[in-house]
């Protein structure tokens, strides 16, 4: 099942419940949070507050993606705040296997993310624990950034991986997914897709969600 998840990144906070409702129109399934602490990531975004508030205006399942430092010391915070899903680096995360044992312990799903430049192999003793990994498709840190093809391998690896072993985890994919992108990254395996500035960089994002969601469906097909 092919699953879009609007990120807020690109959505104006000024309006954003509207955005979020907006999004959710177009067919969105789950909310994609993008959390960076100026550290970890090259910016500084939101924390458990905007979360708590957003919560209230969706019933979607709110996807905290945490490119921080210390994930083990907030996972408490946005868990308690209305994340249902909760994602970690591998690049950021010291005793992997026990944070996200963390992020189960308090009641979310559990993922890890790589960067373009991590080789998916790196996963192999945590992808029996995860719920979902997320592939980079860009370098975290900004929207708006184009797509690096390279980074495609690595959700047909992931697939090859998750078939072999007998796994359940889904894939997910962040960065530069738009309607040039999003055929070729539903052909390699991904069923998850994260799009901040395609659904809310111009125009109306219900529409934008209606068209991207569309394509990546009749990818879906065609692969199938």
């Amino acid at each position: 099942m092919i699953e879009l998840a609007p990120s807020i990144l690109s959505a104006d906070f000024a309006h954003l419940a509207e955005q979020v409702r907006a999004a959710e129109a177009g067919g969105a399934t789950v909310i994609h949070v993008d959390i960076m602490d100026g550290h970890f990531v090259p910016n500084l975004t939101i924390g458990p507050p905007v979360v708590k508030s957003l919560r209230k205006a969706t019933d979607l399942p709110l996807d905290c993606h945490l490119m921080i430092e210390n994930a083990d010391d907030y996972i408490p915070a946005f868990a308690e705040a209305g994340a249902n899903w909760i994602s970690v680096h591998y690049e950021a995360c010291r005793l992997l296997n026990r944070t996200l044992h963390h992020v189960k312990d308090h009641g979310c799903l559990a993922g890890v993310v790589i960067n373009p430049a991590t080789p998916a192999d790196f996963l192999t003793e945590v992808l029996d624990i995860v719920d979902y990994v997320l592939v980079m498709s860009v370098n975290p840190g900004f929207g708006a950034q184009k797509f690096i093809p390279s980074t495609l391998h690595k959700m047909r690896q992931l697939t090859d991986m998750r078939a072999a072993r007998g796994l359940s985890f889904r894939i997910e994919v962040d960065g530069g997914v738009a309607l040039d992108t999003v055929t070729d990254v539903v052909r390699a395996g991904a069923e998850i897709l994260v799009a901040g500035n395609a659904v809310f960089g111009s125009g109306d994002p219900t529409r934008n969600a209606q068209h991207l969601l569309k394509a990546a469906t009749e990818a879906a097909l065609q692969k199938v």
